[in-house]
């Protein structure tokens, strides 16, 4: 099992702070956005891009033996938005004109660079990253998929209509980590349609399972770096949905819309004061 030094923790840590606050300001410039569930997997997709898995900048992402990433819950698109940009896949300018004319609306788009393809439809990302890990295997090459998923997106048929085949296919190249962060616009998945027991249900459809904290840098890092299976692996991320600011945290009411100048400004203090503790 690999290791890791505690300065790469602590710069992940930073970075997803960091992140966090650029999420704030570019939808509170926008006048709108999805700032609760983008905070929800804000540290998974952190460790994934700058934790020497996806290894993406603007020389190599039209590279076809690279690793590939989706975003299957593309309404969280401000995520990887701000990611790209800090990498220098397009300038911020272009991030903060997001839904003002730029090439940034709220969902993916595959014309974005670093944006593999078009997403946010709700339940089909996992179908799409499972054609890309099929493609590698036909084409005998080494490159994983990774795909996020929401967990209320698990509502939709075509989700385990995909797991049933990536199973049977035995594409251990594919990686797919589910946002469990228990909301969705609406209330709790477990209200609007039970999906407990979630780690049984993948694990009968023949999936590699592990559950995890989708907020401990060490633990994402350690269990996407350590995946040894003939099946294709789902991690079970339990997040906490506006995870960073207290007001938000565990609340609905935030899954999408604007930010009040007040609010943003307690917003931007609370994740200032994690930032400095860094």
């Amino acid at each position: 099992m690999e290791t890791y030094t505690n300065s790469l923790i602590t710069d992940l840590k930073i970075t997803s702070n960091k992140l966090r606050l650029k999420i704030l300001e570019t939808i509170h410039n926008a006048g709108k956005g999805h700032i609760g569930g983008a905070y929800s997997c804000i540290d998974i997709l952190t460790v994934l891009y700058y934790g020497g898995l996806l290894e993406i900048n603007k020389e190599n992402y039209l590279n076809k033996d690279r690793n590939r990433f989706l975003l299957s819950k593309g309404h969280a698109a401000i995520a990887q938005y701000v990611i790209l940009q800090d990498l220098g896949l397009f300038s911020e300018e272009e991030l903060l004109s997001m839904n003002n004319g730029g090439i940034l609306g709220e969902h993916p788009d595959h014309n974005i660079p670093g944006v593999e393809f078009d997403t946010g439809s709700l339940g089909h990302g996992l179908s799409i990253a499972a054609g890309f890990a099929y493609a590698a295997k036909l084409d005998k090459k080494d490159y994983k998929t990774y795909v996020v998923l929401g967990d209320g997106e698990c509502h939709e048929g075509t989700v385990w209509e995909a797991a049933l085949l990536a199973a049977h296919l035995k594409l251990n190249n594919l990686i797919a980590v589910i946002d469990r962060n228990g909301l969705c616009i609406h209330g709790t998945t477990e209200e609007i349609n039970k999906l407990d027991p979630f780690l049984d249900k993948w694990e009968a459809f023949g999936w590699n399972v592990v559950e995890i904290d989708g907020h401990d840098h060490k633990e994402i890092l350690e269990a996407l770096t350590n995946i040894d299976s003939e099946s294709p692996t789902v991690l079970i991320a339990n997040t906490v949905k506006g995870k960073g600011v207290s007001f938000m945290e565990n609340e609905t009411s935030w899954h999408h819309g604007g930010i009040g100048t007040e609010d943003y400004k307690m917003a931007s203090t609370e994740l200032m004061n994690i930032y400095n503790e860094c």
